[in-house]
């Protein structure tokens, strides 16, 4: 029985040092839980503790370089042996099948230290342990360890065509190097199928073998995780070192690496990788070798100092993406169900991974067609979960690989950036959504753009692909408290509303305004003061779909008190800018909201403003309805400046049906603002007072108040109005018969418009000058040059005019009318 207990010792010592030890630790966890419940113990994990406590100790020991301890540890599992076996006559026919289980496990009972075997040879009856003989020299070892391609492999030829070329000088006749890559790329991309399609391509270039080692698979398995040192233990065996050989340290089992690799030329093909120590240690020795690994990292340190080439995946366009699933599903099914499919492309962002599961569903489901299964990934809800085939075939799966190695922080900052509105944000877009600093939020994205979470955009924004956005909202959902993704709406929101704030009072400070932001602009900083800060319509523009997002998910969540000065901020862009339709809605959020909150003016200044894109969609019943609305509402706020403004956009729409009725609404507007000295009010109201007694015939009449309206808005420095104004004389000018003070009128608005970015108007201007000049006889390249502007801006804005414009244009460009 001693040299019973002595042997299963020192086998047991042997496999602490190798990658059997966690089979034989639980081997042997069972044997003494097993003793403890026959002696009325309580069993459970102490056995295990005690066996990991004993590790611990020996690699202790030997990193000491201390004999003495090493031997402590195996008298003291030799003792705990003697006890099981005095204890328990079944004891001894266990331990003995056990020894002959761990024995192949083993190969050789040897370990070894800094001062070489510390554990040898130990006899039992016909079981035998020595030291080994000399390592194997490996000759004649080839490995083929990357995988098959399971499916056909379509698409990517231009990065395989890279591929080929980065490595083209390795698969030389006489090559100077090893080769190093890494393909990154977000989960799902593709990234380990292009890698094994470059392996089985281009097998011929590496005539003694292809070495495989999938770190995703080693961080799941439970064996020390991602293990750099396990990886280069696989790489070993794939050259014939049995386990009794290989080094217990990293840098013995990397040094012997390169030794065993020298004057052998290998592909080592690493997937999913997520540090540069993993590739650096697996670099063969051999020149004309490669190491092409895959990651959703960005490893570019190793593109620094180690001479790394780095592909970054993107996914696939839309025909290569139908190619796949038509490669799976068929070229006819496709085709039978063309529109269905290309919504399928696009609902799975792209993704191979995603198609792949698609074209599954459609094949292990009977009946199941394009339609149907887009009908059920249309609804965002539920689109990762359409997107599974069960356990690992899913895209959340896929996801929470690499959402599990970020750190606390970064996890969470990707999960609320799922809520963030919009698909593309800054960095203090972000920082507002995780209520942190904005250089925090800068650090934090940059962590996302290394594991191909984000990515940026250009022009200093980040986005976030359709499917990555869609888990970060799940992870938010399962992981943040309760109102969490409402007090972050509240915080973006807020965070849109000071900007927009500053942009619009930049762009003119004395546009009437119901919503009073002095408190929240006073602990804000104004972006647009500092030197070099955008434009604030440029700004504006960048951002309006990402404001418009805000306000319909502020919405969503009754933040009414911010949703209507949002909108009512917001309307500046629209007005020198008319994306007709963007604005109708922000308009309509913002009146209800308005309504909502019971705030009359406000609801009034938005239902009065909504007024505009309404008639410029054609919508006119409606934006009479509006302006009515309107009317009631300023009536109940009593105020003078709002019921003049009212006014005025009731007189622009009876300028479209009733001249008369038009100018008795400017002619009260003006009363009121005069009353409330409200000269700017005074000012405008005479601009339109002009424009519709120049409708009515009253041309003399309309001079005297254009005019008077341009002088007014002039000394006011308003030259956005006062160039409409300007437009309104030539228009009036041409009216009158007389074409060249209408060009001349006409031609210099459309030149401050364009300047002030009033686009809508510049418009309208060069539509007028090219209809003067038609029929003064200019050129038709001339006329042309203004139309071919005009109608550029008219489809940039979703303006009605665009079509009648494009077809006067088809018809050589003659006069309107």
């Amino acid at each position: 029985m001693e040299a019973l207990a002595a042997a299963v010792a020192t086998a047991l010592v042997a496999q602490m040092v190798t990658e059997g030890w966690g089979q034989a630790r639980t081997r042997m966890t069972e044997f003494f839980a097993r003793r403890r419940r026959g002696s009325g113990g309580s069993g459970g994990s102490g056995g295990e503790d005690e066996l990991e406590a004993s590790r611990r100790a020996l690699e202790e020991a030997q990193e000491l370089g201390d004999d003495d301890a090493a031997d402590r540890v195996v008298e003291s599992l030799r003792e705990r042996l003697r006890h099981a076996l005095a204890a328990d006559s079944q004891a001894e026919q266990e331990l003995r099948r056990l020894l002959e289980d761990l024995t192949p496990i083993a190969q050789h009972a040897t370990v070894s230290g800094p001062q070489g075997t510390v554990v040898q040879a130990a006899q039992i009856r016909d079981i035998y342990f020595q030291a080994p003989a000399l390592p194997e020299t490996g000759q004649g070892v080839k490995p083929d360890q990357v995988p098959p391609q399971t499916v056909r492999f379509v698409n990517r030829t231009a990065d395989l065509s890279t591929l080929g070329a980065w490595f083209t000088e390795e698969g030389a006749a006489a090559p100077t190097r090893v080769g190093v890559g890494v393909l990154d790329g977000l989960p799902g991309v593709g990234k380990s199928a292009t890698a094994r399609e470059y392996a089985h391509r281009f097998k011929d270039r590496y005539p003694d073998g292809q070495i495989y080692v999938d770190f995703a698979d080693l961080r799941g398995s439970g064996r020390g995780g991602a293990d750099v040192s396990e990886a280069v233990g696989m790489g070993l065996r794939a050259l014939g070192v049995s386990d009794a050989n290989i080094p217990r340290t990293l840098a013995e089992r990397t040094s012997l690496f390169r030794s065993r690799s020298a004057g052998l030329r290998l592909l080592v093909l690493l997937d999913d990788v997520d540090q540069p120590a993993q590739v650096r240690a697996l670099v063969p020795k051999e020149p004309g070798s490669v190491v092409l690994a895959t990651s959703t990292i960005k490893l570019g340190e190793l593109a620094a100092f180690d001479g790394a080439r780095l592909l970054s995946l993107r996914p696939l366009d839309a025909d290569h993406a139908l190619h796949l699933l038509a490669d799976r599903c068929g070229p006819d099914a496709v085709e039978r169900e063309r529109t269905a499919a290309e919504r399928l492309v696009e609902l799975c962002g792209r993704l191979p991974v995603a198609l792949h599961v698609v074209a599954s569903r459609v094949q292990m489901t009977p009946g199941l067609t394009f339609e149907a299964l887009a009908d059920v990934l249309d609804e965002e809800s539920g689109r990762l979960s359409g997107l599974s085939l069960g356990g690992e075939h899913s895209m959340s799966a896929i996801f929470t690989d690499a959402y599990r190695q970020l750190p606390a922080d970064t996890a969470r900052f990707f999960r609320l950036l799922g809520w963030l509105p919009g698909t593309a944000f800054d960095a203090g877009l972000a920082a507002a959504a995780a209520d942190i600093d904005a250089t925090t939020s800068q650090q934090l994205l940059a962590a996302l753009q290394r594991a191909s979470l984000v990515e940026p955009t250009g022009d200093g924004r980040y986005r976030m692909h359709g499917l990555v956005r869609l888990y970060a909202r799940e992870r938010a959902a399962e992981e943040e408290p309760q109102g969490a993704h409402k007090d972050l709406i509240e915080r973006v929101a807020t965070q849109c509303l000071a900007l927009a704030a500053f942009a619009d009072r930049a762009q003119r400070q004395d546009r009437l305004r119901i919503a009073d932001l002095d408190a929240l602009l006073a602990r804000s900083q104004n972006p647009f003061a500092a030197e070099g800060a955008p434009l604030p319509l440029h700004w504006l523009d960048a951002e309006r779909a990402t404001i418009l997002a805000v306000l319909r998910e502020a919405s969503e969540h009754q933040l009414h008190g911010l949703v209507w000065p949002l909108a009512e901020a917001f309307t500046v862009l629209f007005l020198h800018h008319r994306h007709l339709g963007e604005w109708k809605e922000s308009l309509e959020l913002g009146a209800a909201a308005a309504a909502a909150a019971v705030v009359p003016a406000a609801e009034a200044r938005l239902r009065s403003l909504l007024s505009r894109p309404l008639m410029d969609l054609g919508e006119y019943d409606r934006a009479r309805t509006e302006l009515e609305a309107a009317a009631a509402c300023a009536d109940i706020a009593q105020q003078p400046e709002l019921t003049a403004s009212v006014m005025e956009f009731t007189g622009r729409y009876w300028d479209r049906f009733d001249p008369s009725r038009a100018i008795e609404a400017y002619e009260r507007a003006i009363e009121v603002n005069a009353e409330a000295e409200e000269w700017r009010g005074v000012a405008i109201v005479r601009y339109f007072l002009g424009c519709a007694q120049s409708a009515l015939g009253d041309h003399e009449a309309a001079l005297s108040s254009l005019h008077d309206a341009r002088q007014r808005l002039t000394a006011l420095d308003d030259r956005r109005m006062a160039a409409r104004a300007t437009l309104a004389l030539g228009v009036t000018h041409d009216r009158l018969g007389h074409p060249d003070e209408a060009a001349d009128f006409l031609r210099s608005a459309a030149a401050v418009l364009k300047q002030k970015e009033a686009h809508h108007y510049e418009a309208e201007a060069l539509v007028a000058l090219a209809d003067v000049e038609e029929r003064a006889g200019a050129t038709a390249d001339v006329v042309r040059e203004h139309l071919t502007r005009a109608s550029k801006i008219y489809d940039d804005t979703g303006s009605p005019l665009a079509e009648a414009l494009r077809v006067r244009l088809e018809g050589g460009g003659g006069a309107a009318g």
